[in-house]
């Protein structure tokens, strides 16, 4: 009977050694991952910023307040894939001037490494776009360089540079800036008076024109954003090179405290339940099949002995 037990003993301790890794390097890995029922909202503030106002036909000032809603449609999410939608409201809350900006964006990303995929009808404003970079979410164990991040406003990826180690709440996050050169984003009409063009009557084409920055603290062990600040200059230039530039925006974005305590709360429960069950699980199967692998043996050699 002793000898039974002693080969149970280290069979047990055999199995749950070969099956710490397994759980830290495998079946971790399939668990940890953004989700596709995914519905957050998101809310960010831009004191005294100017915008030019279609409604008014002239440049306003005002606080904004703009607000994120993502919702995943479970639907299309497969395999490593996940599909998020957007949609964006930004608000004049000074002048009491609703809707000045509304945005859609549909995204699919990989659920591991947040990189984008083009696939599931991608769009920006129903317009078809090319996904690269990191959308939404960074790679699990964030490193110290430079990761291509989708930019939505301009529909491509630029860098985002690594520019040091930052605390957002006491919770430790990776800082990461990206510069967008001038790009053109839009072509539309606006009356010639707008532009200065006293010489000229009726509208004329206008491109708008986006440069900016912007900085994004990661928490590093789950990749996830846990603030997030934007600065935006944006203007109206005539495609002829006349007239004189108009404001189309200038504005620092930034994500309301509320907004950052959930992400944080969020990031610290995620890094919680990663450490579990990377290293906390792992380690106490490994613990417990060593000793299991010690009783057995210690039985097993007690019942050949008697023998």
């Amino acid at each position: 009977m002793r000898r039974v037990v002693g080969v149970v003993l280290l069979a047990a301790g055999a199995f749950l050694i070969v099956l710490a890794p397994l759980v830290r390097f495998q079946i971790g890995g399939s668990l940890i991952a953004a989700p596709a029922a995914q519905y957050g909202v998101s809310k960010l503030q831009a004191e005294g910023a100017q915008y030019f106002s279609a409604k008014d036909l002239k440049v306003m000032t005002g606080n904004l307040g703009i607000t994120v809603t993502t919702r995943g449609d479970v639907s299309q999410a497969e395999g490593d894939r996940v599909v998020w939608d957007e949609f964006t409201v930004t608000n004049d809350i000074t002048n009491n001037n609703p809707g000045i900006s509304i945005t859609e964006r549909r995204s699919a990303f990989n659920k591991f490494t947040g990189e984008g995929i083009t696939c599931c009808a991608v769009n920006i404003d129903k317009k078809p776009i090319k996904l690269e970079g990191q959308v939404y979410k960074w790679p699990f164990d964030v490193e110290q360089k430079t990761y291509k991040v989708f930019n939505s406003t301009t529909g491509m990826a630029f860098d985002a540079k690594f520019v040091g180690e930052e605390q957002v709440n006491g919770l430790p996050a990776y800082k990461f800036e990206q510069t967008i050169p001038p790009t053109k984003t839009e072509t539309r009409t606006v009356p010639a008076s707008i532009m200065g063009l006293t010489g000229t009557t009726g509208d004329v084409q206008v491109d708008r024109v986006y440069e900016g920055k912007n900085t994004f603290w990661i928490e590093p062990t789950t990749g996830s954003p846990v603030r997030q600040e934007q600065q935006r200059n944006e203007v109206l230039k005539t495609q002829d090179g006349t007239g004189t530039p108009v404001t189309a925006l200038i504005a620092t974005a930034k994500m309301t405290p509320e907004t950052v305590n959930d992400l944080v709360r969020n990031a610290t429960d995620s890094k919680s339940q990663i450490t579990m069950i990377k290293t906390t699980i792992p380690v106490i199967l490994l613990i417990l099949g060593i000793l299991l692998l010690a009783a057995g043996f210690f039985v097993a050699r007690g019942s050949s002995a008697k023998a």
